[in-house]
C-alpha cells in the first residue's frame, strides 16, 4: 500500500544504515527508506562497526531482541571509534522495555515491530531536521570563532582561536576525555562547561568537583557513593558524583589532588563503564556513561614526575589537551574581554555603563594580570559598580591596578647616549614586554609593522647582537 507523503521534505544526503539479521526484512526496509530520498544501506548486525566506519551514517536503524546483549555495548563501541550516529532501535513490543533498561536513557529512539511506515517516516524526517539544525549550528560556531567568540569564551588572539577550535572538536566527539591545563583564573571551568553545553550531552547533567576540596577520608565515598551500613556513620545510601553525572559530563578540577589509588580506581570505572558503590554486593554495578573532563593549574608532566598524577590516567585523558594561555600572553584580547565583562556586569548590577575610556583601557592593557581573566573580570565588575559615568574611567579602577598600569615596564636613559641608541634600546625593551610579538610591539611604539622590521634590519646591519638575531626570527 502506498505511503502518503504527509511529512516535510528531507535532505537527500542523509545516510541511513539498516542493521538486521533478517535478510529480507533489512533489504525491504532499505528500499523503503531509499524511496523516501534517503541514502540507505543494509547489513547484518555483526557488520555494523565495519560498515559504519566506511559509510559514516547519520542514522543507524538496528533490529534488536531482548536476549541479544550486543546492543548494550554497540553504542559505546561506536563512540570509542569516533562515530557519532543517531540510533533507532527496532524491537518487538514485548522486548522494548527490557532493551530500554540495558541502554543508557536518551541514547536511542525506539520503534516497535511490526514497523508502521508512516511512523518510521515521521521519525526519520525529525532526525533529518535535527541533523540539519546541528550542521547549521556548527557553521554558526565556526563563524563566531572567526569573530572571536564561542559561547562565553572571548578572544581574537591566535592562542584563543586555537582554544576555540579545540573546544569545538572536543564537543563534537561527545565522549572522548578532555584535559584542560592553565594557570589559576584562566577559565578552565568555563571551558569545561562550554564543551558540555556544545556537546550532544547538553541535556544531561553537568557535575563539577574540585578534588582539592574533598577530605582525604571521604574522597572515595564522595565520588563513588556508598550503601547504607558500608562504614561507620553510613546510615543511608548516598549517590556519588559519578552517579550524579551519569549520562552527562563530570569535571574533576585539580585532578592531581585526587589520591593516586583513587586515580587508578577512577580509570577502571571509566573504562569499564560500570559503577560500584562502596558496600554494594557484587553484581550490583550500575551502567555508567560519563564524559570525563579533568583540569589542572599544575603541569601534568611535573605532577607525574612527583608522583601526584598517574601516567595511565594521564594517557587516558590525553585525547584532547587544551592549554589555556595566561592573560599576559594575550594582551590583545583585553579590549574584547573588557567589553564583554562590562556588558555582563552592567546588566547584573543594573548600571548604564556603555564602555571604557582610552586612559582606563590603556592602564588595563599595561597590567600583567597575575590572576588572569578572573582578576580582570573582578576588577571590571568592581569598577562598574562604583562608576558614575557611562564610560569607565581610570578613577573607577582599584588603586593597585592604576599604579601598576601607569608605572608599567620601564628602562633607564643614560645621559650621553645618542637618539639612535635610545630608540634601539626602547624597541628591544618593548619586544621583551610583548614576548616577541611584533604586531603588539608596533602598536605600542606607534609605528607600522613595516617600520619596525626596517629598524630591526638596520640594527642587524650594524652588529650581530644575538638579541637582534633572535627578534628577527620571532
Amino acid at each position: 500500500m502506498p505511503v502518503r507523503n504527509n511529512t516535510p521534505d528531507v535532505k537527500q544526503d542523509v545516510r541511513i544504515l539498516v542493521a538486521s539479521d533478517d535478510l529480507s526484512g533489512r533489504e525491504t526496509l532499505r528500499d523503503l527508506i531509499s524511496s523516501w530520498g534517503f541514502d540507505g544501506r543494509a547489513v547484518p548486525r555483526d557488520q555494523v562497526l565495519e560498515e559504519a566506519q566506511s559509510f559514516a551514517p547519520h542514522v543507524l536503524l538496528i533490529d534488536l531482541k531482548a536476549q541479544q546483549k550486543d546492543g548494550e555495548s554497540l553504542l559505546p563501541e561506536l563512540q570509542a571509534r569516533g562515530i557519532e550516529v543517531a540510533t533507532v532501535v527496532m524491537a518487538e513490543e514485548a522486548d522494548l522495555r527490557s532493551i530500554e533498561r540495558t541502554i543508557r536513557p536518551g541514547a536511542c529512539d525506539y520503534i516497535s515491530k511490526p514497523i508502521n511506515p508512516n511512523n518510521l517516516r515521521v521519525l526519520l524526517a525529525e532526525l533529518a531536521t535535527q541533523l540539519k539544525v546541528s550542521e547549521e549550528n556548527q557553521q554558526l560556531r565556526r563563524k563566531l570563532i572567526e569573530a572571536g567568540t564561542l559561547g562565553p569564551i572571548v578572544g581574537q588572539s591566535t592562542a584563543m582561536r586555537r582554544v576555540m577550535r579545540l573546544v569545538e572538536e572536543a564537543a563534537a566527539s561527545n565522549s572522548a576525555p578532555v584535559s584542560i591545563v592553565g594557570e589559576s583564573g584562566t577559565g578552565k571551568k568555563m571551558v569545561a562547561r562550554t564543551i558540555h553545553e556544545l556537546s550532544a550531552r547538553r541535556n544531561g547533567p553537568y557535575v563539577a568537583v574540585t578534588c582539592s576540596g574533598l577530605p582525604d577520608d571521604l574522597m572515595e565515598s564522595e565520588l563513588w557513593g556508598h550503601e547504607r551500613g558500608a562504614f561507620a556513620g553510613a546510615d543511608r545510601r548516598r549517590e556519588g558524583f559519578l552517579a550524579m553525572a551519569n549520562g552527562g559530563t563530570l569535571l574533576l578540577d585539580e585532578i592531581s589532588d585526587l589520591k593516586t589509588e583513587l586515580q587508578a580506581k577512577l580509570l577502571r570505572t571509566i573504562e569499564d563503564k560500570k559503577l560500584h558503590r562502596i558496600g554494594a554486593h557484587n553484581g550490583n554495578e550500575i551502567p555508567l556513561d560519563v564524559r570525563l573532563i579533568a583540569s589542572s593549574s599544575k603541569s601534568p608532566t611535573e605532577a607525574m614526575r612527583y608522583g601526584r598524577l598517574r601516567e595511565d590516567l594521564f594517557s587516558h585523558l590525553n585525547t584532547f589537551v587544551i592549554e589555556l594561555p595566561p592573560l599576559r600572553d594575550r594582551l590583545e584580547d583585553i579590549p574584547a574581554l573588557v567589553e564583554a565583562f562590562i556588558a555582563q556586569s552592567a546588566e547584573k548590577n543594573r548600571k548604564s555603563i556603555t564602555g571604557v575610556d582610552n586612559e582606563c583601557l590603556e592602564i588595563l592593557r599595561l597590567n600583567r594580570w597575575p590572576g588572569n581573566v578572573l582578576q580582570l573580570r573582578n576588577v571590571i565588575e568592581r569598577a562598574t559598580v562604583v562608576a558614575r559615568r557611562p564610560l569607565l574611567a581610570a578613577g573607577d579602577l582599584p588603586v593597585d591596578i592604576r599604579r601598576a598600569g601607569r608605572k608599567g615596564p620601564h628602562f633607564e636613559l643614560r645621559i650621553g647616549e645618542s637618539l639612535d641608541e635610545v630608540e634601539r634600546e626602547f624597541i628591544f625593551k618593548t619586544l621583551d614586554f610583548t614576548n616577541g610579538n611584533k604586531v603588539r610591539a608596533a602598536q605600542i611604539l606607534g609605528i607600522s609593522l613595516k617600520t619596525l622590521y626596517n629598524r630591526l634590519v638596520r640594527y642587524q646591519g650594524k652588529d650581530h647582537d644575538p638579541a637582534v638575531e633572535s627578534s628577527r626570527h620571532n
